[in-house]
């Protein structure tokens, strides 16, 4: 595959963090997802009515494709990212992804608007990390406050079979979307 496989993070990027696993607040430790992981147990925000969706529970008994970005309507985001998947999705299915899922450090109305301007809904489901926990304890945080206000989303897109990572791709350059393309995981899969 001429994909880019960054798989490597560093532990105990979480300092002080405190995460909320399964309902309990527990120490912050970094888990750094990898391929051969099993997703955690954490929940995301779906949609405006704020649906908790539990990541294990989501993902669990099919082959999906969870692509996190650093901010809906930011550049790349909108030009490329997102639309690639909107436009491979038929592909995808083809190729046995039962869903495609986006995931950003947004809140879920700005991620539903995200949606209907591209013409996602059906074919992308939007996901919130409202609070980076996610990213954070995954190791795909990127501290943007300079430019996004706040921790956001790497630039990143994994291929989970019933609940595990199979495949993990990091854009080494968050402003650029080359092996994280719907495009890219097709021929992968």
């Amino acid at each position: 595959s001429s994909m880019m496989h960054r798989l490597g993070f560093c532990a105990g990027q979480l300092g002080s963090l405190r995460l909320r696993l399964a309902g309990q607040l527990l120490p912050a430790r970094a888990m750094s997802l990898k391929v051969g992981d099993k997703l955690p147990a954490m929940e995301l925000v779906e949609g405006p009515e704020m649906k908790k969706v539990n990541l294990q529970e989501l993902f669990a008994g099919q082959r999906s494709i969870l692509f996190g970005v650093p901010g809906a309507f930011t550049p790349t985001c909108s030009r490329v990212h997102l639309p690639s998947y909107v436009r491979d999705y038929d592909k995808l299915k083809a190729k046995g992804i039962s869903q495609v899922f986006c995931l950003a450090v947004n809140d879920p109305f700005v991620m539903q608007a995200w949606s209907d301007a591209n013409g996602a809904e059906g074919k992308v489901r939007m996901l919130s990390d409202t609070q980076a926990i996610f990213v954070e304890a995954a190791g795909l945080s990127l501290d943007l406050s300079h430019l996004l206000g706040g921790l956001r989303a790497k630039r990143f897109v994994m291929v989970i079979e019933d609940g595990v990572v199979k495949q993990l791709d990091v854009e080494p350059d968050p402003t650029k979307a080359t092996c994280t393309l719907a495009d890219e995981v097709l021929q992968s899969l």
